[in-house]
């Protein structure tokens, strides 16, 4: 069975085709933006900067807030209110907040009215990290057995990436050692209304991320750029592991690399895998390749498994019962320890 959510690359050869050209001048841009090659014992002589403590219950209160307004997805009220409270909060903790608004198509003809959310830290700034989850819930339930045109709660695929940056957001407005890096947090709209599971990708358009294709090539600020990004997408999961997925290695090796040491050394080795996974149409193709920075994405993948995604991927199963807070945990902290070594090199 295809994987039509976020798809491997390997069923994509069209979309391979169409960026061609963009990769090979990529390359250069890359390599100037990578930091030099760990050595393999590089992840024991790893200095750990100071940085402070993720609150994973926080962030499931966060998850578990979207959630209760209902599937946010573009066009229904619920997806208004989802898209206010994350504004509202990213304010209160201090961020500057861009709104930006589009109407894209879906597959099936639909006109979006979407939006993505973009907060800043410290934004004058000139060295910047970028994060990013997708805030949209999938309109209906493909893969489940019953009520498959009905939209699903999205706890972990989507709710999830976000709460665990609003936490992130409050970490760093609470935390007294003040970052002097940049931080720009995108919360990208209408990345789940694809194709559904038993249909083809369309051959001449991509309608997965829908928000990042927009964003990539609609700047919020004229020549922004970042020294790399994360995106996070399906991260609350019990149980989830993250190898490192394979366009992040391609685009974005050694930042992987370093990121996944980083967890190792954090003692989260056991969702941090060390091995390579598929290779998948998620934001980060479009923040890569069209923005040209560089983006690792950590994605919850099945590890030897004929699955690519958990069981509840694409059904009404992604409820808040699958969400663990060691999940949120071990990636929330991994994320601000990377923020804080950032910061502790650029001084």
């Amino acid at each position: 069975m295809n994987v039509f959510k976020k798809q491997t690359i390997q069923d994509r050869q069209f979309f391979y085709k169409s960026i061609v050209i963009l990769l090979l001048s990529f390359i250069t841009v890359v390599s100037c933006k990578q930091k030099p090659s760990s050595t393999e014992n590089e992840t024991e002589q790893i200095k750990l900067a100071s940085a402070p403590a993720f609150n994973a219950d926080s962030a499931y209160t966060f998850i578990e807030k979207q959630v209760k307004f209902g599937p946010r997805v573009p066009n229904t009220s619920a997806h208004v209110k989802g898209g206010d409270w994350m504004v509202q909060k990213l304010k209160e903790y201090g961020f500057e907040v861009t709104e930006q608004h589009f109407k894209p198509t879906t597959f099936d003809g639909k006109v979006l009215n979407a939006r993505n959310i973009i907060g800043s830290y410290n934004p004058t700034a000139n060295k910047r990290i970028l994060l990013a989850a997708h805030w949209d819930s999938r309109p209906f339930a493909d893969k489940d057995s019953l009520k498959k045109e009905q939209a699903i709660d999205a706890a972990n695929d989507g709710a999830s990436g976000v709460g665990i940056l609003l936490e992130v957001a409050r970490t760093i407005r609470i935390n007294q050692q003040k970052l002097n890096i940049g931080v720009d947090i995108i919360f990208f709209d209408a990345e789940d209304w694809g194709e559904k599971d038993d249909m083809q990708p369309s051959q001449e358009k991509v309608y997965w991320c829908l928000g990042s294709q927009y964003w990539a090539s609609n700047l919020h600020k004229p020549n922004y750029s970042a020294y790399f990004g994360i995106l996070l997408d399906m991260v609350g999961a019990q149980g989830a592991t993250f190898p490192k997925e394979a366009q992040s290695v391609q685009f974005a090796g050694n930042i992987t690399n370093q990121i996944w040491d980083i967890a190792e050394r954090l003692g989260y080795s056991q969702y941090f895998i060390k091995q390579e996974g598929g290779g998948i149409t998620d934001d980060h193709v479009f923040v890569n390749t069209v923005a040209r920075i560089p983006m690792v994405d950590i994605l919850h993948q099945e590890v030897n498994s004929n699955r690519t995604f958990g069981a509840y991927h694409h059904t009404h199963g992604d409820n808040m019962s699958i969400i663990d807070k060691n999940t949120l945990k071990a990636v929330g902290q991994t994320v601000v320890q990377v923020l804080y070594q950032e910061d502790s090199e650029a001084l």
